[in-house]
């Protein structure tokens, strides 16, 4: 019983802390103490913290299983978490008056929208993706509990974001919007400078080698 009051309290933590976004009043006032790039180095380090929180107190929650453990399913993170650590570089060095992100100092063009062409949400984009994969990994309840939240969450916060956005914009909205997309496949433009691949690359190398220490599992089928 322990371990589901654990798996629930880093949950609840969670969701709490990445209400604060979402909430213009308080993040202004963050950032106006911290600073823009402050506000999202101390922000970053906290989330990353409470996630491995997250996923420590998922994996030590009482097994019980919902998918069966295919060995092919253990390649989806393997796959996928190189395209979602390419989404969240390319999301954190732009300029995005759409949703999160907003580390670069070049001002949003309309006609060269880069990643924003693909999709609004990068940074969403790629927690939805992170999800999906790990859920297929990690078949039992606590993890579909897990993934499937993070999985949700992403494409509500989609959704909602682009709701609170056209509204507050106005007409903005649509004139700067409108060669972007919530979520396609439609290649970026311009694509993201070698500068992104290479940090992408980087990041997943790092998180290949610290997933057995920190995790203790080998994401490796």
């Amino acid at each position: 019983m322990t371990g589901w009051v654990l798996f629930l309290a880093a949950l609840v933590t969670f969701l709490l802390s990445h209400a604060i976004p979402v909430r213009p009043a308080i993040r202004g006032r963050l950032i106006d103490t911290l600073g823009r790039r402050g506000y999202f180095t101390v922000y970053s380090v906290l989330s990353l913290a409470v996630l491995a929180w997250l996923i420590i107190a998922a994996a030590n929650a009482p097994y019980v299983e919902v998918i069966p453990p295919y060995a092919v399913l253990r390649w989806a993170p393997v796959l996928i978490m190189p395209v979602v650590c390419w989404l969240a570089v390319a999301g954190l060095i732009i300029q995005n008056p759409f949703s999160f992100g907003g580390l670069g100092n070049r001002p949003f063009d309309p006609e060269q929208p880069g990643i924003l062409r693909t999709t609004r949400h990068p940074i969403l984009a790629a927690l939805m993706l992170w999800a999906v994969a790990h859920l297929l990994a990690n078949g039992s309840l606590s993890h579909v509990i897990l993934f499937g939240l993070f999985a949700g969450f992403a494409v509500m916060g989609m959704a909602l974001i682009d709701r609170r956005k056209s509204r507050e914009m106005g007409f903005e909205w649509v004139r700067l919007s409108r060669n972007t997309a919530r979520f396609s496949l439609r290649a970026p433009r311009p694509w993201p400078r070698p500068g992104v691949w290479l940090a992408a690359l980087a990041a997943y190398a790092v998180l290949l080698h610290l997933h057995a220490p920190v995790i203790g599992l080998s994401p490796l089928p």
